[in-house]
């Protein structure tokens, strides 16, 4: 299992309640923010659903 380096690129702001719920639980709280996560199914599947809102890379 690797680690994905996923950034806040664009603003919660006129999203859905279930997307700003779903960027809050990945740790993002600001546009810019960069936050580290194991790549897992639960956090592929959260990051599927923002994707239009977030920049993901894998790191080492």
């Amino acid at each position: 299992m690797g680690l994905l380096e996923v950034k806040l690129v664009r603003s919660v702001i006129g999203a859905s309640r279930r997307q700003k719920l779903t960027v809050r639980a990945l740790g993002l709280r600001k546009v810019g923010q960069k936050v580290v996560h194991r790549d897992s199914p639960q956090i592929k599947g959260m990051i599927r659903k923002v994707a239009h809102l977030v920049e993901v890379r894998e790191v080492g």
